[in-house]
């Protein structure tokens, strides 16, 4: 750690960095208006990098979305927390930056975590970054993850920040990378989940257990019999209709055909037992998306309903953003609804409703062989198939085919990298995609599977459909053009 006169002269950089920043993003604001791959309805950076989504919640009337941020370095540096808020998940309001690296547990970055609402207060549980200087592999030596808490009255500024947990104490056999505390109150306590690496590279879910949100203590470890890669990464465990579910983003797991086609992959564990007591089984895994951009997904809940929302984005990928180049990189997805099919024992993903205030001129096709169309920069696509074999070409940029059970997307020519990713559908019934200006969410039998990935088209924006079909083409109005009076980015 930094020497206290280091680190005193290190904090006194906020005010400069609050300026910087607000003048970084004032001058993207000018110069979005020309930029025709920045998006119309996707939370995306003002400028700089953005990944994971944190501190998901409802507070006093308006959702809050944190996120991973590197306003100065479009290919991501120190992070802090950028933050939107919202009255209905459409139209967003863009706030100021709400952490900074400035504690002494916290100097390199200020990592993912989540939020808690209680008592008119918004409690921040994070995971701050610190790298100790010489020589280190910083995964078993070298790195600081601290659980720290910042507490809000406003949800707009910090009012308090308190350093929970250091790397003492976690478990002895485990290595420096402790992170991503995901808290929820249950049975009259409080819970913290926290994704961890052992010393003996394996993955596993850490559970701890507190009275008053302050003192924790660890009580279980989530793991499956075999090892299952080597760190799970962002962790969220809810109940939903009755069942318990682990989401975790695992690294470390061999790529197959069908399955963990991207460098890491991020799924959930329906649980089975009480997740407090060490006799609970973990069930079968199931990948959350077959895209190449979708991981750290979180969950938040918001009345009856549970939403997530995910990074469209992967860390370490073979492939990149062309958008590098105009100052920015990366976009959360759109907002899904969770569903627990109770009968197929998985869940389901759908768009929340709240997107059909964009709607706008709605036009229904019905294809017998081939049709062509213009397709809308913004819109939604809901295709009902008939025929044995489909195929949907998109501005000479991507197709996404149908045929002998195996539903594939193929970037023509590889887009920055992208090539083909497959997923097994044996019958294709509907698809429900959501288009934006560089991102798609394909939406597979009615949420039952999902692809989501990003593109960069060549201008035209044709579409082509090939089979026997009913579609419907729905193009969406821009959120900025109703907000109050305020700009989304």
């Amino acid at each position: 750690m930094r020497a206290k006169e280091d680190f005193a002269s290190y904090y006194e950089k906020k005010e400069d960095w609050t300026e910087k920043i607000e003048a970084l993003e004032q001058t993207a604001q000018q110069t979005a208006r020309t930029d025709d791959w920045r998006l119309s309805y996707h939370l995306m950076p003002p400028v700089g990098w953005l990944n994971d989504p944190n501190g998901l919640c409802r507070f006093k009337g308006k959702y809050h979305v944190f996120y991973q941020y590197s306003p100065f370095v479009p290919e991501g540096g120190s992070k802090y927390w950028g933050h939107y808020k919202s009255r209905d998940l459409i139209h967003w309001e863009k706030c100021p930056v709400m952490l900074y690296p400035e504690q002494a547990w916290d100097l390199h970055g200020v990592y993912s975590g989540s939020a808690l609402v209680e008592d008119d207060e918004m409690y921040l549980y994070y995971t701050g970054n610190v790298k100790q200087p010489g020589e280190h592999d910083f995964i078993h030596s070298g790195r600081e993850h601290n659980t720290a808490l910042a507490v809000s009255k406003d949800g707009v500024t910090v009012d308090k920040e308190v350093l929970l947990l250091k790397n003492s104490a976690y478990p002895s056999d485990l290595t420096c990378h402790v992170r991503d505390p995901k808290v929820f109150a249950y049975d009259g306590k409080y819970y913290m989940v926290l994704g961890a690496r052992t010393n003996a590279d394996i993955g596993q879910v850490l559970v701890w257990e507190s009275e008053d949100k302050y003192n924790w203590k660890c009580i279980n470890r989530l793991h499956t019999e075999q090892p299952f890669g080597f760190m799970w990464e962002c962790p969220d465990l809810f109940t939903l209709n009755g069942q318990w579910i682990l989401m975790v983003s695992p690294q470390g797991i061999e790529r197959q055909t069908y399955h963990y086609q991207n460098v890491y992959t991020c799924g959930y564990f329906p649980l089975y037992g009480d997740f407090r007591n060490e006799d609970v089984k973990l069930g079968e895994f199931h990948e959350l998306d077959y895209g190449f951009d979708f991981y750290a997904p979180q969950t938040f809940e918001d009345g009856a309903r549970r939403l997530l929302i995910g990074w469209m984005g992967m860390p370490d990928a073979e492939y990149g953003n062309p958008t590098v180049t105009r100052g920015w990189q990366h976009c959360l997805t759109f907002p899904r609804e969770l569903v627990w099919n109770k009968e197929k024992e998985q869940l389901e993903q759908r768009p929340i409703e709240e997107r059909e205030a964009l709607y706008r001129n709605e036009v229904l096709y019905r294809v017998a062989g081939e049709m062509f169309v213009t397709c809308p920069t913004a819109s939604e696509i809901v295709i009902d198939n008939h025929s044995d074999a489909f195929c949907m070409e998109y501005d000479k940029t991507f197709c996404l085919e149908w045929e002998d059970g195996c539903l594939r997307l193929l970037y023509m020519p590889e887009s920055y990298g992208r090539t083909v990713r497959n997923l097994k559908v044996d019958h294709l019934e509907s698809l429900q995609i959501l288009f934006d200006s560089t991102s798609v969410e394909i939406f597979v039998n009615g949420g039952e599977a999902v692809v989501s990935a990003r593109y960069y088209p060549n201008g035209q924006r044709a579409l082509q459909i090939s089979g026997v079909c009913d579609v419907r083409l729905t193009e969406f109005k821009d959120p900025c053009q109703c907000i109050d009076g305020k700009t989304l980015f």
